[in-house]
């Protein structure tokens, strides 16, 4: 057995590359351009990325906003800021799918910005802000529109209305900001894309008609970055509000899936598919050690239900690693289906059988040097190979996103 260097205990675990993130991030902030902040999402554990260990790493490299689903991890990644000596006023974070029962509270304790669209929403976060006397307008909101995903936010038009009338109403709650979100950003020729930005800028006008004018625009996904979309369409409506003779507002886009090394082609037309965004590197390798090698004869079946049985002798390799980790049972082989591999020594181990639970065989016949020990990439870069979320993907039938998100809590992830 090749001795191992103790990091954990269980030999499975994930790499995130800091210089790759803070990279990634950069790179983001060059493609959107002059005068347009870019918030870093770090929803779903960061991608699968770990939060905790990717939001610090991204303020470091410039990021001071940041976007999470739930009030609970808006707590856990102020929580690891706080950690790393990052003040809470020099970091923001968006609850970008609102808040529910019980939430408020945590809100105004970890200086949390919530997205609302519904009236009882504000109605929550008001009494919370009078039940603790903080100063009239100093709770900032930002108020979703939904310009054509019909998912959450707020239609322009009178359910905006009534939103904008109670945000008037309430003595505590500042409209900080105006947000939509695009549903086919990465179909650059969408007829959608222009007639959500116009239903955007009917919402933005009928917010300057309520006196509530937002000091901050944001929308806007990896694929509005990639396609320059939003960046040619962002910086327009500055200008739309200075004609009515108001403040020129800050302008934003969100990013998440590029942040991690990955950006969905973009279509146009019959062009092919493609991503503007090739300097992107992914942040995460995932790697485990082999526990366990042993010799079959011809004939021989692997893992459940015999679907795969050796045609010839063959040396094989036990991982501990399955589908409860996010391994999918999808990367499984049979006699007549060929599925995923992982990399050993710079090669690529074709896995054999199915992937269970925990464990998961793989076929080292052309690997002699393999020993129990051996590092094994399951993800990421091996020398000159490399094996991708989105060669998962295909074989799952899903995206990279649903890839990486399932990597599971229980496999460590370390920044390297």
């Amino acid at each position: 057995m090749r001795p191992v260097a103790v990091q954990h205990t269980r030999p499975v675990w994930a790499e995130v590359s800091s210089g790759a993130l803070c990279a990634n991030y950069r790179r983001l902030c060059a493609a959107a351009g002059p005068g347009i902040k870019v918030l870093a999402v770090v929803k779903a554990n960061a991608y699968g990325h770990g939060a905790t260990e990717c939001a610090p790493v991204l303020f470091g490299a410039g990021a001071r906003w940041f976007g999470v689903t739930a009030v609970e991890e808006g707590v856990t990644v102020r929580n690891a800021l706080r950690a790393a000596g990052i003040a809470d006023a020099e970091a923001r974070i968006l609850i970008m799918c609102g808040v529910w029962q019980h939430e408020a509270a945590a809100c105004f304790d970890h200086a949390l910005t919530p997205v609302v669209w519904e009236p009882y929403q504000l109605a929550l976060l008001e009494e919370e802000a009078a039940r603790r006397g903080v100063p009239p307008r100093s709770f900032a909101v930002h108020v979703e529109v939904d310009t054509g995903m019909a998912r959450q936010g707020v239609a322009p038009g009178p359910a905006l209305a009534v939103l904008l009338a109670a945000l008037q109403a309430s003595h505590h709650l500042q409209l900080e900001a105006l947000m939509t979100h695009f549903a086919s950003a990465e179909v650059v020729d969408d007829p959608q894309n222009r007639e959500q930005q116009r239903r955007f800028e009917a919402a933005l006008h009928q917010a300057h008609e309520a006196d509530l004018t937002p000091a901050l625009l944001h929308a806007g996904n990896t694929s509005g970055v990639d396609s320059a979309e939003t960046a040619a369409w962002l910086p327009t409506l500055p200008s739309t509000l200075a004609a009515l003779g108001r403040t020129a507002p800050q302008l934003m886009t969100r990013a998440g899936l590029a942040l991690y090394g990955y950006a969905l082609p973009l279509h146009q037309g019959a062009a092919e598919p493609v991503s503007h965004l090739a300097a992107i590197e992914p942040a995460l390798v995932w790697k485990t050690r082999i526990v366990s090698l042993r010799d079959l004869g011809r004939g021989e079946t692997v893992g459940y239900n015999a679907t795969y049985v050796t045609a010839r002798p063959m040396r094989v390799a036990l991982l501990p690693v399955g589908y409860a980790d996010g391994f999918r049972r999808a990367l499984s082989s049979t006699n007549a289906v060929e599925g995923s591999a992982v990399l050993l020594h710079g090669r690529r181990a074709p896995i054999v059988g199915r992937v269970s639970m925990d464990l998961s065989v793989v076929d080292v016949s052309a690997i002699p040097e393999a020993a129990v020990g051996d590092a094994v990439t399951l993800l990421g870069r091996d020398g000159a190979l490399a094996i991708s979320a989105a060669e998962h993907a295909r074989l799952a039938g899903t995206n990279v996103y649903e890839v990486l998100c399932g990597i599971s809590d229980r496999v460590p992830r370390l920044i390297v």
